[in-house]
């Protein structure tokens, strides 16, 4: 029999009860902090496998570590619908990011289970383990297992303890042998769609809950070492420093101008270690990392010859060394327009009377891995003040509501389309 879908008000009341759920695991007391292959990730991914086979899916934690559950449909063969996102964190990150978008697909696939409602296709969620990046240098490593696209290098990673990705997933329960066997084929999946924090400003600035994502940026990150001459703080004459630490701040500001000099592009230090590290000492090595992106691909190749130029002759000037060593690029990934309009139809009868705000997205997303393989979409919902990758982050539940019906109600036309 038939029931009738819960409400907003309904779906929003049960994310946010599943969200302290599984907020619970963090790798720091008193703060979220839940790093790719960490205890506090198998925990997350140990509790995100029993709420699928609540919701009424066959789930498992893959051998990349990350976690998909899924319902048949009823026409055999028919390519999957996915709905993902990702469950790590940044250190001391929000309870919204990733998070959001997990159990938001969990939430509507339990609701169409208990309406009765039968899908022609088989409807699948999943949590990735590695979007946020922080513990390896990798890039959406978990999503490009799906996408048949991961690096074997990235198995000789090593975190800032020393340990390799590859060890850590052993322990954590994967199988490094099994991650090529990840790849999905092609045509087996119809659409991914990601629900996620906006981690803007604009749906908040137009009062809308919810937007629909166009394109994600183009965006490279790189590793970068200055070697300088490491030397007595009070006895070495500043003409004749070689700071590794003070050519590194300079390129941190280059990258500043850089950026602000391309229409939307950002550019980002988010990590910088000098060497020693001492009061005392002049430092002599300094490595940092740089994070630039673009919505063009042209404008992100532009900005690269730009960065490696002002960095060249900064070093030159200064007596030190430079070393930039790229480990993750992607370009621009155009959302595909029948799942916005999808979306646009789902937001329509949501009953939300809302506008269907579309918008690009200037963060990078697992969405950005799986279109290699498939088509994809995304629904931001609004967040306070657009702050994300901080305790600050915060949404009402009311928004989280609204964006699961519409994802039912976007799950529901791809189902009519399908018949």
């Amino acid at each position: 029999m038939t029931q009738t879908l819960p409400s907003a008000a309904v779906l929003g009341a049960r994310a946010f009860a599943a969200l302290a759920g599984l907020n619970r695991f963090s790798d720091e007391p008193g703060k979220l902090t839940r790093l790719y292959l960490s205890p506090a990730h198998k925990q997350a991914a140990e509790w995100v496998k029993g709420a699928m086979e609540v919701a009424g899916l066959t789930a498992f934690i893959d051998a990349a570590g990350s976690v998909q559950g899924r319902r048949e449909g009823t026409v055999p063969g028919a390519p999957a619908v996915l709905i993902g996102s990702h469950i790590d964190t940044v250190k001391d990150g929000g309870r919204f990011d990733g998070n959001l978008g997990v159990v938001a697909g969990i939430l509507a696939a339990q609701a169409l289970r208990d309406a009765g409602i039968s899908l022609p296709f088989p409807l699948e969620v999943i949590g990735f383990g590695d979007e946020e990046n922080v513990r390896f240098p990798t890039h959406l490593s978990t999503s490009e297992a799906l996408a048949g696209a991961y690096d074997p290098a990235w198995l000789e990673a090593r975190d800032s303890d020393g340990v390799k990705l590859g060890e850590a997933l052993v322990a954590f329960g994967g199988n490094p042998a099994g991650i090529a066997a990840l790849a999905r084929k092609p045509g087996s999946i119809q659409a991914y769609l990601e629900v996620h924090i906006e981690q803007g400003p604009v749906l908040e600035a137009e009062n809308e809950a919810v937007g629909i994502v166009t394109a994600i940026n183009a965006q490279s990150r790189a590793q970068v070492r200055v070697t300088g001459e490491a030397g007595h703080a009070g006895t070495v004459p500043m003409a004749l420093r070689k700071d590794a630490l003070t050519a590194a701040a300079e390129m941190a500001l280059a990258l500043e101008q850089i950026a602000g000099a391309h229409e939307l592009a950002v550019g980002t230090v988010g990590v910088l270690r000098p060497e020693p590290g001492a009061t005392n000492v002049v430092p002599g090595a300094a490595e940092f990392t740089i994070d630039f992106r673009a919505p063009k691909d042209e404008t992100l190749a532009a900005m690269d010859t730009e960065i490696r130029k002002r960095f060249a002759e900064i070093a030159e000037r200064r007596g030190v060394g430079l070393e930039i060593i790229p480990y993750a690029r992607a370009t621009a990934v155009p959302m595909e327009p029948k799942l916005q309009d999808a979306l646009a139809t789902g937001i329509a009868r949501s009953g939300s009377n809302l506008a269907g705000r579309r918008l690009p997205s200037g963060a990078g997303h697992d969405a950005m891995a799986i279109a290699a393989v498939a088509p994809v979409a995304m629904l931001f919902v609004r967040n306070e003040k657009g702050i994300s990758h901080s305790p600050l982050e915060n949404m009402t539940e009311a928004d989280a509501g609204i964006a699961i019906r519409v994802l039912i109600e976007t799950i529901l036309e791809l189902a009519g389309r399908s018949q």
